[in-house]
């Protein structure tokens, strides 16, 4: 028996006991009042960190409102990692306080950051070893603090046994060491981390986009950053305020106006509030003589003038600089140390929950500035719609709150992905009265939620009478959200319906893409429908889509999944004499359903098929239901990697 471990154990539970007695007393009579009591205690905390009163630490430390949640924020806002050890080494002498995951995480995080590798490694191996009872840390973990910590090489020796230990490595695992290389500006590396992440099967996300931007534009690759943002509509994919931000200053810094102002109308159309971290591009964009142009966006960037500007603390800001806020007009000062009071939407919403008349008037008392960014925050972290809207309704109310349309976007599609048809209609009416806009992301959203939902004729409300709201919309935009109806559509099981919008669509003169073709052939094969699934083919047959590899692939297994083996062998017949061959897995899913039902002459043949390539097959094939096609991914690698194949020819 390991002793050790069990002396520890033992030592956590009487810990642990200790805890429950020393928190039993006087509970705090709702969440709302347990979390402002927190606040203060976190940024007195804040403040001793900051000040030559550090000696009063543990006394402050030393009250039964301490607990991990007060911990992990404390050290996550500590200055720098001195004083966040200094904190941690002061907690040794609280009896009733023991770490857990996220204030280790909290920990590790701001070593990383700092580049305090050895401390970094130290805290590591005392979790490996269980000297801190049942915590563990994920290969994750270790990516994302290594490349914190600009230690590339740990990176990629974590991340290559990380793919050693899973089928499949996530998509944020390629993301961090693709960032890793282009941060040390070992671009080739970047790019060929990208082209294994598509070759082996794992589906891009906004992040990896913003890594490729963010790459492309501190390179001086312009033009390559936008061709790719330009594309990821047609893939599907969320544009961020971050990728924005990156892209304005780019072209605010090469002195190409007429492309920000562009980039500025998209960014209104996207619904996306501005973050602080574009103002000062756009300030000097306006110093350059664009006045009209940056009036309205710097309006909104600059603090709302009842919040006293006490900003020496900054919190890290995440892929939409959610966190880059002045949320309050209370200061705090202590030997001249002046600190924006800490505030966390999402542990604020979580406190909200319990929503009552006594819960109301403490908030009323609390004298919190609301502003645009923070409702939209505290919205986003709601669990429930009913919550999220007894907060909506009351904030409407507040001194100096008005909503705009951004606030009410994020209410309108969280009440969609709900089902809350009824409300949703009533802020439509709302924003039609007030002759607001909505951005056509916001209907595009609605739309998808109510698939969510399962309220297709909600969706199909919207789609038909609300879509006015957004303005003229192109052609390009109007196939993306026919796309999206036909999605929701199929979801609600709605079939007669979606081929009606298909054909209406198509009469249009909209051709869908090849990734909505895709999505549709395989709701279809899946019901067995094998009619409707070959005037679809005929359908991509006679528009000018080019039927790819994936979307042989979505054919063979679809109908090898009905046991329609025979129409699957016509299909791999159609790929071969397009000079195309499937990936291992389809083969071999197709062979084995051919032998199922008794068709082993096709089976050898197909066998055969593969092996005269004398080629290794595919790992997968590129692309995805409804979203993205192999011929977008290989358009974004050959962008990608011809930027800097040039340069090293060069």
């Amino acid at each position: 028996m390991n002793f050790t471990r069990l002396s520890r154990a033992i030592n956590h539970f009487k810990i642990l006991n200790q805890q429950i007695r020393f928190f039993a007393r006087d509970p705090f009579p709702n969440k709302l009042t347990h979390y402002l009591r927190r606040a203060e205690l976190i940024d007195s905390i804040r403040l001793c960190l900051r000040s030559n009163s550090s000696n009063s630490l543990p006394t402050l430390l030393n009250t039964r409102l301490l607990d991990p949640f007060v911990v992990t924020h404390a050290l996550r806002s500590a200055p720098n990692a001195d004083s966040a050890l200094f904190l941690v080494e002061s907690l040794k002498i609280i009896p009733h306080f023991s770490h857990n995951q996220s204030t280790l995480y909290a920990l590790a995080t701001i070593l990383a950051k700092s580049g305090r590798k050895s401390e970094l490694r130290s805290l590591i191996d005392q979790i490996i070893s269980g000297t801190y009872y049942n915590i563990r840390i994920s290969f994750m973990n270790l990516m994302q603090w290594y490349a914190a910590a600009g230690d590339i090489e740990a990176v990629v020796d974590t991340w290559d046994k990380y793919r050693g230990s899973v089928k499949r490595g996530c998509t944020e695992s390629y993301n961090i060491v693709m960032s890793s290389y282009a941060q040390m500006g070992r671009n080739l590396e970047a790019v060929d981390v990208f082209y294994k992440m598509i070759d082996e099967g794992a589906i891009p996300n906004s992040r990896t986009y913003t890594v490729m931007i963010e790459h492309l534009i501190n390179s001086g690759k312009l033009n390559s950053a936008i061709e790719i943002f330009s594309l990821l509509p047609l893939m599907r994919i969320k544009r961020t305020l971050k990728q924005y931000s990156v892209l304005v200053e780019g072209f605010v810094g090469a002195k190409r106006f007429d492309e920000v102002k562009t980039l500025l109308n998209e960014m209104r159309i996207d619904g996306k509030f501005p973050g602080h971290t574009m103002r000062l591009a756009l300030q000097h964009m306006q110093e350059a003589g664009f006045v009209h142009e940056t009036e309205d966006f710097l309006r909104e960037m600059f603090p709302d003038e009842r919040i006293k500007n006490i900003g020496s603390y900054t919190d890290s800001s995440d892929e939409d600089d959610n966190k880059d806020v002045n949320h309050g007009d209370v200061h705090t000062d202590t030997d001249e140390i002046k600190l924006k009071p800490w505030l966390d939407p999402k542990a604020l919403a979580n406190a909200l929950s319990q929503w009552s008349p006594e819960v109301v008037s403490i908030l009323e008392d609390t004298n919190f500035v609301w502003t645009t960014r923070l409702v939209c925050k505290v919205l986003r972290n709601f669990s429930l719609a009913e919550t999220a809207w007894n907060f909506f309704c009351w904030v409407a109310y507040q001194p100096g709150f008005t909503h705009d349309v951004y606030t009410v976007q994020r209410m309108m599609t969280l009440l969609a992905r709900y089902g809350k048809v009824e409300l949703v209609d009533k802020l439509i009416s709302k924003i039609r009265s007030e002759g607001m806009k909505l951005p056509l992301s916001t209907i595009r959203l609605i739309i998808d939620f109510y698939g969510i939902s399962k309220n297709a004729d909600a969706a199909l409300k919207v789609f038909r009478d609300d879509r006015t709201l957004c303005g003229s919309i192109s052609k390009f935009n109007l196939m993306l959200l026919y796309s999206s109806l036909l999605r929701t559509l199929t979801k609600c099981n709605r079939n007669l319906d979606s081929i009606d919008a298909l054909e209406e669509m198509i009469l249009l003169g909209i051709c869908p893409d090849i990734q909505t073709f895709c999505g549709l052939i395989y709701h279809f094969a899946l019901h067995g429908d094998i009619k409707t699934v070959q005037k679809l083919f005929i359908m991509v047959r006679q528009s000018d889509v080019e039927p790819d590899t994936y979307m042989f692939k979505v054919l063979i297994q679809a109908y090898c999944k009905c046991e329609r083996a025979a129409l699957a062998w016509r299909v791999f017949e159609d790929m071969k004499n397009s000079n195309l061959m499937p990936d291992a897995a389809t083969k071999n899913l197709l062979v084995k359903s051919l032998w199922k039902e008794g068709k082993r002459k096709e089976a050898a043949i197909v066998e055969e098929s593969c092996e005269e390539k004398n080629e290794v097959l595919p790992l997968v094939l590129r692309g995805h239901l409804w979203t993205v096609s192999s011929a977008d991914l290989t358009r974004v690698y050959n962008i990608y990697s011809n930027s800097f194949m040039s340069t090293s020819a060069g």
